[in-house]
């Protein structure tokens, strides 16, 4: 069995690792829509999306894995883990639900990291800004297609703007974990590393609202419940979801196909 490594705790590694296991954990969740969605042409889309953020996964991995004189490559970062080490949003480890859930997450989501990408695509750290350039534009698909999604559930039957609606419910809850800040975060503000999370908070929420003003839906009040997953800090779900990561990479060390 391999044993669990423990990544540097610098607070860039740290920034890279909360924007990484965000794309590693809802790549891993889009995926197991693989042969399940609706209609087959959301199947292939869903996959797709899938693999972007898996993509962008592997590039944040990788660049976090050589900072702090660590030596750590994707695959050891992305399995070798213990879960506390994790530092993805709570939304992203939520069980895959029903479709209305998994489009209304991937539009929060999505709106999130286009944000993100696009502050980063001028980030002090020229490899991060490279990788953000390549990626927004992924995220602008993934914005388009999911939020035109959540308004065509919305205007659908009774039944799909009842699921939309009960999503919704669910997911507001999590949504605040997206701008809390921390050291990490002025640590990034400072040295232009990227922005703070509270610096897209009003761009996400105006956004947000133009999807549900389409769509016909109120913005739900904010609660004062917060999620805590970016602090290693995780559901009962993230468990299940690792140990279908992790499986292979541990029972077979370095194993080749």
């Amino acid at each position: 069995m391999q044993l669990s490594i423990q990544p540097s705790r610098a607070p860039a590694v740290h920034y890279l690792l909360r924007l990484g296991d965000t794309c590693l954990i809802s790549g891993q969740r889009l995926g197991e829509w693989c042969g399940h969605a609706p209609i087959l042409e959301e199947d292939i889309a869903l996959s797709n999306m899938a693999l972007d953020l898996i993509g962008q996964a592997r590039a944040l991995l990788t660049h976090a894995g050589g900072l702090d004189g660590q030596r750590l490559d994707e695959d050891q970062l992305a399995f070798l883990r213990e879960e506390r080490d994790y530092l993805n949003l709570t939304m992203a480890e939520l069980p895959r639900g029903d479709f209305a859930v998994t489009v209304l997450r991937n539009t929060m989501l999505a709106v999130y990291l286009r944000l993100m990408w696009e502050r980063l695509a001028s980030s002090s750290d020229a490899e991060l800004a490279a990788i953000a350039g390549k990626a927004v534009k992924e995220a602008r698909y993934h914005v388009q297609h999911s939020a035109d999604w959540v308004v065509r559930l919305a205007q659908g039957t009774e039944e799909s703007r009842c699921r939309l609606m009960a999503a919704l419910d669910t997911l507001w809850l999590y949504a605040p974990e997206f701008f809390e800040d921390d050291a990490v975060d002025e640590f990034a503000a400072s040295s232009q590393l990227g922005p703070r999370s509270s610096d897209l908070k009003d761009a996400w929420h105006a956004e947000m609202a133009a999807v549900f003003d389409e769509a016909g839906l109120a913005m739900p009040q904010e609660q004062p419940f917060r999620s805590t997953g970016k602090r290693g800090v995780h559901t009962e779900h993230m468990g299940y979801i690792l140990a279908d990561m992790q499986y292979l990479q541990r029972a077979y060390p370095g194993g080749a196909w």
